[in-house]
């Protein structure tokens, strides 16, 4: 039987749902699906992976190792490198009826099963697919990977809500080792794309916030001014 999920970061599911968080509870199950409901990660590749890609195990279940943080799959940023897959992205599907991403994640390629992803969780996937994604390329040069943004306006936020949990200097969390650090000021210059889907729909399992109730702009400037900050 297909069930809501036992929890979310947020502890639950809210009785009356808005779109943003729905959409936004997608955009996490799109970055990683397994850790947004606690639920178990496949241990083998996913079967329609194919065989000259570099990753192995659950990370080749999740939504963003195929199709890419850009949603552009072998078109966009994952075109090369240790990432590439040479699966098609996302992008045509935007303003579709969510009800053909749906059919397709129950589909033969893509084979997510109900006890994986139960019916109410891939509708906010088939949500955020249809009515989440965002432009990249409005608001990150391509080129240089830099954000589109004003720094100084996106400062003015980072101070008043990020900072909270990142620190002022972006150095309170380490998403890596001492040895080999990895502060958000690191993620937002490297993989910018990666660091605007996170600012809007949040970070699975743990307690960000989704800030996709904000205009896209301010978010962009927050991305602009985590790229001022450390990177070591």
């Amino acid at each position: 039987m297909s069930v809501e999920p036992s929890r979310d970061w947020l502890g639950g599911i809210p009785e009356s749902p808005t779109e943003d968080w729905e959409v936004a509870f997608g955009g996490r199950l799109y970055d990683n699906w397994a850790v947004a409901i606690d639920v178990a990660e496949p241990h083998k590749n996913h079967s329609s992976y194919p065989p000259w890609g570099k990753k192995h195990g659950y990370v080749t279940w999740r939504c963003k190792e195929c199709h890419g943080w850009d949603y552009k799959g072998k078109d966009g940023a994952y075109r090369e490198g240790s990432h590439y897959s040479g699966i098609k992205g996302l992008r045509g599907l935007v303003g579709k009826n969510p009800a053909i991403v749906m059919e397709a994640l129950r589909d033969e390629v893509h084979g997510y099963t109900p006890e994986q992803l139960p019916d109410s969780v891939a509708e906010r996937l088939a949500l955020f697919v249809t009515r989440g994604q965002h432009d990249v390329d409005r608001f990150i040069d391509h080129e240089s990977s830099q954000a589109r943004g004003d720094a100084g306006q996106g400062e003015r936020i980072f101070q008043n809500v990020c900072a909270a949990c990142h620190g002022f200097d972006g150095k309170a969390i380490n998403f890596k080792s001492e040895e080999n650090p990895e502060f958000i000021g690191t993620v937002g210059s490297a993989n910018p794309w990666e660091a605007l889907h996170k600012i809007r729909n949040g970070h699975p399992g743990v307690p960000m916030p989704a800030l996709r109730f904000l205009p896209i702009q301010n978010l962009v400037d927050i991305l602009a001014y985590v790229q001022t900050l450390p990177k070591m």
